[in-house]
């Protein structure tokens, strides 16, 4: 045992010492520390666990132009020690790298299940093989075996900046999509992750997260109908969140925020007069705040709906009177009615009331646009 432990070998990207003991600290063979980088895609996580590496060896000798092709063969290669009599190279140093993803994915366009996977990779002067192996807890690929492998896809290499170090960088990140390059010395490996069905684990991650803490208020299902509405998906699943937000017993609450997501799911369902009847409730809810009608106004104008804004202008000053920001409403609506001298007057009423130095700044510019006879802008 002790003789095995201190055995070493010279194989591919590293000088691989077994001069470690079980349970023990001690320094990793060569000098490879131990790295690892986490990239969220949408709703699924991605890590990699590797050991990097450098350039120049353990003893400092600079390998720069003596990695590809050399330290690290092309092709298959018999490493003399462990079980597999061809094994491909670990993509790091030392033990098994170590690729996880926590959901479902594509790779390079090639299904992938969630799972955790020995990950290396065949080099070649021009077509790269990468590999995930459902073996991870191996040490290198000194006991390779191809009947574990789960996917084999291939890729191009492409020159790079140096990198002393080897390391795993995400270069692409979106929001379903990422890619992903091992990057060593000159060349970089790169492959593309895709979340196919991001919504669906989005809706499943929900609808556990609402059995615990966040299901124990109104904010948790609204904000859940929200994504629904925002991603125009699963809305009937939406509109049962938005009613539980509402009138979930002990939990549900209807003010105008739980209103106007259900009014909103309501829409993206193509079922206007319901929306507009619960929107009107919202409304008129005695709690519902002039900021709140404002908002909604707003909301209006930014959707081309101007007549409708006007309305819900007029509304809010006939139900709150002059308090804030009714007054900034009006001057809206009349400058969009084309009636600038109302619309300044309103303004210049508001610009009394402004709570804080933004607003009193925007209102001073609203009024400079309106003396100069222009519109405001919707």
């Amino acid at each position: 045992m002790r003789s095995l432990l201190r055995f070493s070998l010279a194989i591919g990207a590293a000088t691989v010492a077994f001069a470690q003991f079980p349970g023990l600290t001690l320094p990793p063979s060569g000098n490879n520390q131990r790295s690892t980088v986490i990239q969220a895609i949408g709703p699924v996580k991605v890590t990699i666990d590797y050991s990097a590496p450098a350039v120049h060896g353990p003893d400092g000798k600079d390998r720069r132009g003596q990695i590809w092709g050399k330290l690290v063969p092309y092709g298959m290669q018999n490493l003399g020690f462990g079980t597999a009599k061809e094994s491909p190279w670990r993509a790091g140093a030392n033990e098994n790298t170590v690729f996880a993803v926590s959901n479902d994915v594509t790779v390079q366009g090639k299904p992938l299940p969630a799972g955790r996977y020995g990950l290396h990779m065949i080099p070649g002067e021009d077509e790269w093989t990468i590999i995930f192996s459902k073996n991870a807890g191996a040490w290198g690929s000194f006991f390779y075996n191809p009947a574990d492998d789960v996917l084999r896809v291939t890729t191009k290499a492409h020159k790079n900046d140096y990198h002393e170090w080897l390391a795993y960088e995400f270069t692409v990140r979106k929001p379903t999509e990422a890619t992903v390059e091992l990057q060593w010395e000159d060349l970089a490996i790169p492959w593309t992750i895709k979340v196919d069905n991001a919504n669906d684990i989005y809706i499943s991650k929900l609808k556990y997260e609402l059995d615990n803490t966040p299901g124990f208020l109104p904010d948790g299902f609204d904000a859940a109908a929200q994504f629904c509405v925002q991603n125009n998906t699963h809305l009937e699943q939406g509109l049962e969140w938005a009613d539980a937000a509402i009138s979930r017993l002990f939990i549900g609450k209807k003010t105008f925020a739980t209103l106007s997501t259900k009014a909103l799911v309501l829409q993206k369902m193509g079922k206007d007069s319901d929306a507009d009847a619960v929107m009107q409730e919202a409304l008129r809810l005695p709690g519902t705040t002039p900021t709140e009608i404002h908002q909604y106004g707003r909301q209006l104008q930014g959707a081309k709906k101007t007549d409708e804004a006007i309305k819900i202008f007029k509304f809010n000053a006939e139900k709150n009177g002059d308090a804030w920001p009714v007054e900034v409403g009006l001057a809206r609506a009349y400058s969009a009615q084309g009636d600038l001298k109302q619309a300044l007057d309103h303004a210049k009423k508001a610009l009394t009331q402004a709570p804080d130095p933004l607003n009193k700044a925007g209102l001073e510019g609203m009024i400079k646009t309106l003396e100069a006879g222009k519109p405001i802008e919707q």
